[in-house]
């Protein structure tokens, strides 16, 4: 590798839970080692990815405080004795809530846990040797967070954004006008040819969800 070629990220998407959430293990090529971004469940199914891909965990990232994307980050990162970094601190209610959140929807028990770094907007978070800008984009949650990795031209946008739709505002503190705008303001610019891995579904691009998307849209917002 050259100064010309800047390093790229790897990316396994596992799907966990019954809710089918992305989680997804990221790491540098390079020196193998990695993050679990949103850690939602199925320790020994994430583990076993890991494994086999020779990977060494230095951290656990985590967008937004729900159940389905954290639900075994406290028991990882105990287990693993791995730092916790993310999401934005006005999440921290959601954090405190996953012990009834996993009663409520028939969750295996989830413990709640306080990160080792917040994030905000304009800040850096490290995987090995790369280095991922940090996305503020409330609307679905108050503190959600992107990750995004400008030379392998990948996003992980957890809930903010699907193939086809946009994540839902009807939670406690969801705001749907600041959804919008998080993804046509903060997302979009960052260009058309940007991949993104959604929190549940198939990767997309900013491209074609700009194209056609039936929420979000050049067409749908009057642009």
């Amino acid at each position: 590798m050259t100064a010309s070629q800047p390093a790229t990220l790897k990316a396994e998407v596992i799907p966990v839970t019954p809710f089918e959430q992305n989680c997804t293990l990221i790491w540098d090529p390079q020196t193998l080692r990695g993050a679990l971004v949103d850690a939602g469940g199925e320790v020994p199914r994430l583990l076993d990815a890991v494994r086999s891909r020779g990977v060494t965990l230095e951290k656990l990232l985590v967008t937004h405080g729900h159940l389905d994307h954290v639900g075994v980050v406290a028991d990882l990162a105990d287990q693993l004795q791995l730092p916790i970094e993310g999401p934005h601190v006005d999440d921290r209610f959601w954090i405190e809530l996953l012990p009834d959140a996993a009663r409520q929807y028939g969750f295996p028990p989830s413990r709640s846990f306080e990160p080792t770094r917040w994030l905000q907007q304009g800040d850096q978070v490290t995987v090995g040797g790369l280095s991922l800008d940090v996305i503020h984009c409330p609307g679905h949650t108050p503190g959600h967070v992107v990750f995004y990795h400008a030379p392998s031209q990948l996003a992980l946008v957890g809930d903010v954004l699907f193939q086809g739709s946009i994540g839902r505002t009807d939670f406690p503190r969801g705001n749907h006008g600041d959804l919008i705008r998080s993804i046509r303001e903060r997302l979009f610019p960052l260009g058309d040819s940007i991949s993104f891995v959604p929190g549940h579904g198939p990767v997309s691009t900013f491209g074609a969800e700009r194209k056609s998307n039936p929420y979000v849209s050049d067409r749908a917002v009057g642009a």
